[in-house]
């Protein structure tokens, strides 16, 4: 019976060479594949971050619009108050003029219009999600606080505006405005704000009464309407106002540089 002896062959052994080679290769393979997720998860946050600026960039300028219509209000706000001083000073008040029922409106009957609310939609979803992470610039994200801070500055002041309207330029309204006036402005459905502009474009010779004359305390209001006008109104305009103003012109400046807005 014939034996058959097969010699065994050492083809499937493998050199040190083809090793290295099978190990740089995948190597490679894996580091392109870590380059390309890095590359792709960079395009992602730098679309991202493009997304989010213009929407932010918006938002304040929208800010910007209203915060500027703002200090014209309040410019106006401090007119009427310096006018109503005066008066309360020099004046008569059993006969008062158009003027002073005017400058009565806009200097301590109106709120709102000097109240400045911006939106933070924006804003706040970058501080509250972490989407701020995509802002790589230290100092965009340096006036991103800052502009956090100066809008928190200027609700604490309008805080203590409301707080000392309440405690002591609401008394004087509610115990000497005219709101005979007040139902006249605001015939035919117009709100105060629409009465008030008609009235001083028109020749309306209603008049306007000061109530309760006998308790009228005049040094004491035009006190009142000094601390007010000089501590309250004129120093959150021309110090907070002023300051949010500032940080969102730079800020806007900025997003238009870093993130070529038009």
């Amino acid at each position: 019976m014939e034996v058959h002896h097969h010699a065994h062959s050492n083809h499937g052994k493998k050199s040190w060479k083809t090793y290295f080679w099978e190990f740089l290769m995948l190597f490679l393979a894996v580091f392109c594949g870590f380059l390309a997720e890095y590359q792709l998860e960079h395009k992602i946050e730098r679309d991202r971050a493009g997304e989010l600026s213009k929407s932010f960039y918006h938002e304040l300028l929208n800010d910007s619009i209203t915060a500027a219509l703002k200090v014209q209000n309040r410019k106006k706000q401090e007119k009427a108050l310096k006018y109503m001083i005066a008066y309360f000073q020099d004046s008569s008040l059993t006969h008062v003029p158009r003027e002073f029922a005017i400058n009565f409106e806009y200097g301590i009957s109106f709120r709102t219009p000097y109240q400045f609310e911006p939106r933070t939609v924006m804003l706040d979803q970058l501080k509250n999600s972490g989407s701020l992470r995509y802002f790589k610039n230290e100092e965009l994200q340096r006036l991103i606080g800052d502009v956090t801070v100066a809008i928190r500055n200027i609700y604490d002041r309008q805080e203590l505006e409301s707080s000392f309207r309440l405690q002591y330029i609401n008394p004087i309204v509610i115990d000497h405005y005219d709101y005979n006036f007040d139902s006249m402005l605001k015939k035919g459905n117009k709100t105060i704000f629409e009465g008030i502009q008609e009235f001083e474009k028109n020749s309306d010779t209603t008049v306007f009464h000061l109530r309760s004359l006998e308790t009228l305390n005049k040094n004491s209001i035009t006190s009142s309407l000094m601390f007010y006008t000089a501590n309250v109104v004129s120093s959150t305009r021309q110090v907070h106002f002023q300051r949010y103003i500032e940080i969102n012109a730079e800020l806007l400046r900025m997003l238009r540089k870093e993130y070529h807005i038009n």
